[in-house]
């Protein structure tokens, strides 16, 4: 399994891709909000579990917990309840299991051979977890109707089993479309299994969901892909190298043919892009520069049309933090070189997840932090960048007194003017701007801001700005505290 903590040397990648084209828009991201968890996250999913229209999140942490994050609608999450799990558990996915418009949570274990379902009551709540038995641990799962019969069943990687057996084999347990499942059906892997990594997809066009793992016992850095025979188990359709050890693959369109789906991969050293036939089969990875990439996801951030690619950076402060890479698909199966977001001082940036978090329209991005449990959402802001894209941190200030001014630019990186309605700062924090009313297409100007704490403390607040880009006030956040 590859260690998302661990250090990694710098090693030479093999080959970059070098894209020459015009540059395109580029989706920008501030961070909004840091906020921890009871103990260390490993990876969360997205959901609106208690319906209110407003996202939320569940993250499975490394002390057997899973807690339930609910949506402000601006992109910060309140604590809502956290549910013991018999076992630790690295992963979690969510549907509607009962086809009843309620997510449901599904859970895999890492050290036991269960996978672990949480019926959702529909308002932020969870039934307790019902385990369901598979052949070893499933440390990693997906949700979809890999038997055909139009319910959705859990798919799980697997690798030993908790007697010590190895099972090196993918399983499904069909769904009865009452949130409950039947025994597993097994197809074991061509060489074993020793990565957690898997995806689906109908690669081949069959009308039948097949499968990518990555890590196969012979090789950690190849992908082996299953074709579905659309019963419930897989035949082997070979595998294709990515030139290191595998962390996660994600799926999507990236040459925008939606008869070839195409997949992404992190494998320590690189970014790989692997884009597909139509038949099942994949041309060879094309690799992207970025450091210690651990998770990968696809999406259109920059609302273009265009698959994006955003994927998480472990980082080792100082010399390289953790952070989130973008990487802004040109249409046609490239990527441009990716923009880094770095997301704190500390050791980690182990998993990212999209969501549009504060209902403009636009997804956001949402970092885990395995080492110290911290969780990061970075707002979309669409068109209009802001440097440095971190919250502004003021030194300790005496109370009753005004710090100097610190300066954010902002930048209007696209094609129109941008118009600017109101620009305030919240209380104990002042600004004063250059941008005036209208900034022109690629044209930047300066937000100046200080600090006049009025208690001692620490203090926490933004100033808002309201615009054209967005239908949602954009916001710098401020960091202080009064001595």
């Amino acid at each position: 399994m590859v260690s998302f903590g661990a250090v990694v040397s710098s090693v030479a990648i093999l080959a970059v891709c070098a894209i020459s084209a015009a540059p395109l828009a580029q989706a920008q991201f501030e961070t909004r909000a840091n906020f921890s968890v009871n103990a260390p996250a490993f990876s969360l999913v997205v959901g609106d579990f208690n319906r209110d229209g407003t996202l939320d999140m569940a993250e499975v942490n490394l002390s057997a917990d899973l807690e339930v994050m609910l949506g402000n609608g601006d992109g910060t999450f309140r604590l809502g309840t956290t549910y013991a799990l018999p076992a630790n558990a690295f992963y979690a996915a969510t549907a509607s299991l009962r086809n009843n418009g309620i997510l449901d949570l599904v859970v895999g274990a890492v050290n036991a051979d269960d996978v672990y379902v949480l019926l959702g009551n529909g308002d932020g709540t969870f039934q307790s977890p019902a385990p369901y038995p598979t052949t070893a641990a499933p440390a990693v799962i997906l949700l979809g109707d890999f038997t055909g019969d139009g319910k959705i069943d859990v798919l799980a990687a697997e690798e030993h089993n908790t007697q010590g057996g190895f099972c090196g084999c993918v399983e499904v347990l069909p769904g009865k479309g009452d949130g409950t499942f039947g025994p597993p059906i097994t197809t074991t892997v061509p060489y074993g299994i020793t990565g957690y990594s898997i995806a689906s997809g109908d690669f081949n066009n069959d009308g039948k969901l097949d499968v990518a793992v990555g890590g196969g016992l012979s090789s950690t850095n190849q992908i082996d892909i299953l074709l579905g025979n659309g019963n419930g188990t897989f035949t082997s359709d070979g595998f294709y190298s990515v030139g290191g050890p595998i962390g996660n693959i994600a799926t999507g369109y990236f040459t925008g043919n939606k008869k070839k789906i195409d997949l992404a991969v992190t494998n320590e050293l690189a970014l790989g892009v692997l884009l597909g036939n139509g038949n099942g089969t994949f041309q060879s990875a094309a690799y992207y520069d970025t450091y210690f990439p651990t998770w990968v996801i696809a999406e259109d951030f920059s609302g273009d049309g265009k698959t994006d690619l955003a994927a998480s950076n472990g980082g080792i402060p100082p010399t390289d933090p953790p952070g989130v890479s973008v990487f802004n698909g040109n249409g046609s199966g490239t990527f441009q070189a990716g923009v880094f977001y770095p997301v704190g001082s500390e050791e980690g940036g182990d998993f990212v997840a999209a969501g549009d978090f504060n209902g403009d329209g636009k997804p956001d991005l949402v970092v885990v932090n395995e080492v110290n449990g911290i969780i990061t959402t970075l707002l979309n802001t669409g068109v209009v960048s802001f440097s440095p894209t971190t919250p502004v941190n003021f030194k300790k200030q005496a109370v009753g007194t005004t710090s100097a001014p610190q300066t954010v630019t902002l930048t209007n990186t696209g094609t129109t003017e941008l118009k600017i309605q109101s620009m305030k700062a919240s209380a104990a924090f002042a600004m004063t701007s250059t941008c005036g009313t209208r900034v022109a297409p690629g044209a930047n100007c300066t937000i100046s801001a200080t600090f006049s704490p009025t208690k001692q403390g620490a203090k926490q607040g933004t100033i808002s700005i309201v615009d054209n880009a967005s239908s949602k006030p954009q916001v710098i956040e401020l960091l202080g505290t009064g001595d």
